[in-house]
C-alpha cells in the first residue's frame, strides 16, 4: 500500500463472486456513521441470498446512508457487462480482474479487500497503512467474530429453490436500477 498511498480514487466497486457476506458487513462497519462517501461507490453482492440477508441485517441501510449505488447481485462491474465506470477514472475494486478497459474505457484499477475499498470510498484516495489500521482496529476488529460469519446456504430452508424463480412483484423496476425519478418514463 505504501507505494500508492495518496493516489486518488474516483470510483469503488465492492463485489464479485470472490467476496462473501462478511466482506459486506465489514465494509458497512467502516462506512457506518461516517456520512456520504467521497467517490461513486458500487455495491454488488454475488447472490440474491446474500442480498436478502444483508437487507435483513440492515446493511443495505448503511450503504444507502453512505450514498452507495447498489446493483443487482451478479457480475456487474466485474465483467463490465451490466454497468461500467466513467471513462478514464481510477477505480478501487474487490474483483479479481484489473486488465485494461475491463470496468470502463481507460479505467485504471487497483484490486484489494472490501475493508480497504470502504476506506478508499470514505477518503477518496488510497490511505496510509496507519490510517487504514486505525480504522480497522476501531471499526472492524471489535466485531470481527460477528462480521465474518458465513452465509451457509445449506442451512437456509428452501435454499435449493431460492434462485430459480423471482416473483414479478419482487423484480426490480428499471427506473430504480437506473435511478430515474418516478413517473419520468410515463
Amino acid at each position: 500500500m505504501s507505494e500508492c498511498t495518496g493516489d486518488p480514487i474516483h470510483e469503488v466497486f465492492i463485489g464479485s463472486c470472490m467476496t462473501n457476506i462478511g466482506h459486506y458487513r465489514a465494509a458497512a462497519k467502516v462506512l457506518e456513521g461516517a456520512g456520504t462517501v467521497k467517490v461513486r461507490l458500487w455495491i454488488c453482492p454475488p447472490t440474491r441470498m446474500d442480498e436478502k440477508q444483508l437487507r435483513q441485517e440492515g446493511i443495505y441501510d448503511i450503504f444507502a446512508a453512505s450514498g452507495a449505488r447498489t446493483e443487482m447481485p451478479g457480475c456487474s462491474l466485474c465483467m463490465g457487462n451490466q454497468a461500467r465506470v466513467e471513462d478514464g477514472v481510477t477505480v478501487f475494486s474487490t474483483s479479481t480482474r484489473n486488465f485494461n478497459n475491463r470496468m470502463g474505457k481507460d479505467a485504471q484499477v487497483y484490486l484489494g479487500s472490501a475493508e480497504l475499498a470502504a476506506v478508499c470510498a470514505l477518503l477518496g484516495r488510497i490511505p496510509t497503512v496507519e490510517e487504514y489500521m486505525e480504522i480497522v482496529q476501531a471499526k472492524i476488529d471489535p466485531f470481527a467474530g460477528e462480521l465474518y460469519r458465513y452465509l451457509n446456504f445449506d442451512q437456509i430452508a428452501g435454499f435449493e429453490d431460492e434462485g430459480r424463480v423471482v416473483a414479478v412483484e419482487d423484480m426490480p423496476k428499471i427506473e430504480d436500477i437506473l435511478g430515474i425519478p418516478a413517473g419520468a418514463l410515463s
